[in-house]
């Protein structure tokens, strides 16, 4: 075989081996010199087997980009298609750069965290050296006391892990120019991520966005420094309890009850929950929720986790728990993701069993039981105002503008546009904001979704519906017999590889143009077309114009008699994957009763699901 890289990648792209931008990916790490240290490795691999081909592709094919989330995806060794060392160091020197350009300036401050996962901490280091390297002061943290109680001291000086809320909350508390958290939030065990945050402690937005990924781009010779010496230095400073316990504070500030009768259990999925949620959850003085032994301990691997996938919106994610907890007095299940920015709960319900929730019941309920307290110490003005996204249950809006608070619902997904929302209209009438997706907020100590607060409200409604004799489930029942009924779901269907981008822009250009004209026996009525805020008939005739956030998004929606029905669909913006979100809404009216018309809003959501994935598959089928 030809030594020759040139002409290898050349063959090997003619095969196939090499696929999209790999071979022009490859052909630049082989010709620039600030890639010079991964030459010899891949020459080996384009020298190697059919196999080591492969992997190469698998590192070179594309350029993992910022999400909704940051940058996110599967670990690897080298090559823009995966989180390593080269593609973090070039992401903290571009956020650096854009930072610096646009504060006029070669210094700055910033503050890094990192969760549980493998290689968290390396990449961690290697954002905080190249950061220093580029005349920035840095934080970083040092152990947490639970941390300590739980490994011991030795094995917690290389656990500094920390939550995304927190990292949120100090780089407001820090006055920093901005932070960076490395997680990869729910991924599998894999992947990992680098989540950029501006001095407001938010997610970057536009136009950051696009300003660091041009610096990302930019980025050739990355300079760096030893981290041991940048710590004896001063240009990192470990920091640690102040802010902890600063940021306890704030969250405990936010409560608004002194009820604590509850019994509960909490898992952290072997993530970083126990320093920040269950910090606060047993700050707050409750004495009957302990932590679930079986996911205490931290790890990337997630040995105790269904599937070692610590996604807390997968219902088997409780499975382990559930069993565990059947035939004790436990009534509240709490699971937070690995950086501890969401939770998922599971109750009990008028027969003992255990239900999960979903995003949506749990937001809807915490948004009443927030704006319930409020409404009863004098502190819900009609200045006060909710957050959610347009994926969102609706139901939250209409119970906050029953209470006399308004509702701001026209965001894209994605908590940094809450986080934005807040700043925009004011921090200060701000009283609660929450995603589907199992992230909720309240305060105004952070700008970013939180775990903590949601565990401290939910057991706070939890233990106030108990001290007046009803569970979280009728509450419930009460708000749907006061609003109608809504039931939502969503699905998401994975499309990997090169080959998952063109799947998933073929589901979506399909979904604008042919959508399916019935589903779950409604007929589709319009099309909601977020690129170009177009609305469209069944046969793509433009029928209205409307304005709202721009973003790739459309919703299908569709309207007969009692009942009503939007699907939302959108392509990930962190992972492989396009997602349906469905929204069922039907009126007590047309049923006998409410458990009749709850069944019948999961029957439909559960067909209108059933329908779209045998739609998708056809698209899929058809080229």
């Amino acid at each position: 075989m030809s030594s020759d890289p040139a002409a290898l990648i050349e063959k090997y792209a003619a095969s196939g081996l090499l696929q999209d931008a790999a071979p022009a990916n490859i052909q630049c790490w082989l010709s620039e010199s600030c890639y010079a240290g991964y030459h010899a490795r891949i020459l080996e691999l384009l020298n190697g087997s059919e196999d080591d081909v492969k992997a190469l592709n698998e590192m070179f094919w594309t350029t993992i980009p910022f999400g909704t989330g940051g940058r996110r995806g599967a670990m690897g060794e080298m090559g823009p298609a995966t989180i390593n060392e080269r593609t973090i160091a070039e992401s903290a020197h571009g956020l650096a750069a854009y930072m610096q350009q646009q504060n006029g300036t070669n210094a700055g401050v910033a503050v890094v965290a990192h969760d549980t996962r493998n290689r968290s901490q390396e990449f961690a280091r290697i954002t905080a050296t190249t950061f220093v390297a580029l005349g920035l002061k840095v934080y970083v943290f040092g152990p947490h006391k639970r941390t300590v109680d739980l490994v011991g001291e030795e094995a917690a000086v290389a656990l500094t892990h920390r939550s995304t809320p927190l990292l949120s909350f100090a780089v407001r508390h820090l006055e920093c120019d901005i932070g960076v958290m490395i997680s990869a939030s729910h991924n599998p065990p894999a992947d990992n991520g680098f989540k950029a945050y501006w001095n407001t402690g938010a997610q970057v937005t536009a136009p950051h966005d696009k300003g660091i990924i041009d610096c990302v781009n930019a980025a050739r010779d990355i300079p760096t420094v030893d981290y041991d010496e940048a710590v004896k230095n001063g240009s990192i400073v470990v920091v640690g309890d102040e802010i902890d316990d600063a940021f306890a504070d704030a969250v405990l500030a936010t409560g608004l009850s002194d009820k604590r009768d509850i019994n509960a259990v909490f898992s952290p999925l072997h993530g970083v929950g126990e320093t920040a949620a269950f910090d606060v959850i047993d700050r707050a003085g409750f004495a009957g929720v302990s932590v679930f032994e079986d996911h205490r301990l931290p790890s990337g691997d997630f040995p105790n986790v269904a599937d070692h996938f610590p996604n807390p919106e997968r219902t088997q994610v409780f499975d382990r728990i559930i069993d565990a907890e059947n035939d004790t007095d436990c009534e509240v299940i709490l699971a937070t993701d690995p950086d501890a920015d969401r939770v998922a709960i599971a109750v009990r319900d008028d027969a003992g069993k255990f239900v999960i929730l979903t995003g949506n019941q749990t937001g809807a309920l915490l948004c009443d039981y927030v704006c319930q307290q409020r409404q009863a110490n004098g502190s819900l003005t009609s200045d006060s105002y909710v957050v959610e996204t347009l994926v969102t249950t609706p139901m939250t809006a209409t119970i906050a503008r029953s209470y006399g608070a308004d509702a701001i619902t026209d965001l894209l997904v994605g908590f940094k546009y809450i986080a934005k929302a807040m700043d925009d209209r004011g921090p200060e009438n701000f009283i609660f904001g929450t995603e589907e997706s199992i992230g909720y907020l309240a305060g105004q100590y952070a700008r970013d979704k939180d775990a903590s607060i949601g565990c401290l409200y939910i057991l706070e409604m939890a233990a106030e519906l108990k001290a007046q004799g009803k569970t979280i489930l009728q509450r419930l029942d009460e708000l749907y017999a006061t609003h109608g009924v809504h039931c939502e779901s969503q699905k998401s269907i994975y499309c990997e590889g090169s080959s998952g981008l063109q799947q998933i822009k073929k589901l979506m250009e399909t979904i604008r143009t042919t959508p399916p004209a019935t589903l779950a026996g409604l007929q589709i009525a319009q099309a909601r077309d977020f690129q170009t805020m177009e609305i469209k008939s069944p046969t793509g005739e433009v029928i209205g114009k409307f304005e709202q956030p721009q973003g790739n998004l459309v919703f299908l929606d569709s309207v007969e008699g009692d009942a009503k029905m939007s699907i939302a669909v959108r392509p990930s913006g962190t992972e492989p994957k396009i997602k349906f979100y469905f929204f069922v809404q039907e009126s007590l009216t047309a049923h006998a009763d409410l458990q009749a018309a709850k069944s019948s809003a999961a029957d439909r959501v559960k067909q209108a699901d059933a329908e779209l994935e045998a739609w998708a598959d056809s698209v899929l089928q058809a080229g």
